[in-house]
């Protein structure tokens, strides 16, 4: 009796050995193929508000400033290391490994969910979207278990005085280019069978109506630190963990409650209309 007690207690506990067993059935998966717009998004904040509630979480992401679609794809057929390999593992930490390729970190996990965008200067033209789009994920997926979900990424328009040179592709309007955007991913996450869209643009263009700015950008078009990554983090929690980020305990360091209460409803009710534009004041309800 006694060493068969003793049997079944190591048998627990190598499950819950890291690597092995039940206890990493749980672990959430997740690896953005992008550049500095999944860099704002996925490396800061995300893991914490998963933490927050108790989600193991794993967030990958492969970057390269500015990459677009079609980079993307003349890398996955050289098989070229051109990537900085950004890991946050379990316990927080962010290693980065130089010089890799889409298929070692394709490989590295068993994705839950590997997510895709455009370079900003191309966010609104659908066609671009297209020339490259089916080629990467039919790439992904030939890289990746058969029960990884592939996710288009929605990113935002750029600030209203932004002098990025690519601004003139949306006559230099802020929601000229948000409709853009928001229309080109539509169309090309419809044609390519993409199920599952985050809404980061959306987001910031709700908080955009409160009284966190009409700006959230550093520079014209990437985000601040404090509360533009941080509803970009609170929009892939909502949408991948599938839990409302409205009431999340995390904040980042130097954000008031007001902040993360007006952040928290713009994340949220991108989730629920991903496609329009929803005045934050009424966006929790």
């Amino acid at each position: 009796m006694l060493r068969n007690t003793a049997a079944l207690f190591l048998l627990l506990l190598f499950a819950l050995l890291p690597g092995t067993g039940s206890a990493q059935e749980d672990v959430v998966r997740i690896l953005a193929i992008g550049n500095s717009f999944s860099q704002d998004a996925v490396e800061q904040n995300l893991h914490e508000l998963a933490a927050a509630e108790h989600i193991p979480a794993i967030i990958g992401n492969m970057y390269i400033a500015g990459c677009s679609l079609d980079r993307h794809v003349n890398n996955a057929r050289s098989n070229k290391a051109a990537y900085a390999y950004r890991k946050i593992g379990l316990d927080g930490l962010k290693v980065e490994q130089k010089r890799t390729t889409l298929e070692n970190a394709l490989t590295d996990e068993a994705w839950d969910y590997v997510s895709l965008q455009q370079s900003s200067p191309f966010s609104g033209q659908y066609e671009t979207y297209m020339a490259a789009l089916p080629e990467l994920i039919a790439y992904v997926r030939a890289h990746v278990p058969p029960t990884t979900k592939i996710v288009l990424h929605q990113t935002w328009a750029y600030a209203a005085g932004s002098t990025h040179k690519a601004f003139v592709n949306y006559v230099n309007d802020q929601l000229t280019m948000y409709r853009a955007i928001v229309d080109a991913v539509r169309k090309a996450a419809r044609k390519t069978g993409i199920r599952t869209v985050v809404a980061s643009g959306t987001a910031i263009q709700n908080a955009r109506t409160s009284s966190l700015g009409n700006d959230l950008t550093r520079d014209g078009y990437h985000l601040n630190l404090l509360t533009g990554r941080y509803i970009a983090a609170c929009v892939w929690f909502e949408t991948l963990f599938e839990r409302n980020v409205v009431g999340n305990p995390y904040s980042p360091q130097g954000m008031t409650e007001q902040q993360q209460r007006l952040a928290q409803q713009a994340a949220h009710a991108a989730v629920r209309h991903p496609y329009r534009i929803t005045a934050t004041g009424s966006a929790g309800k």
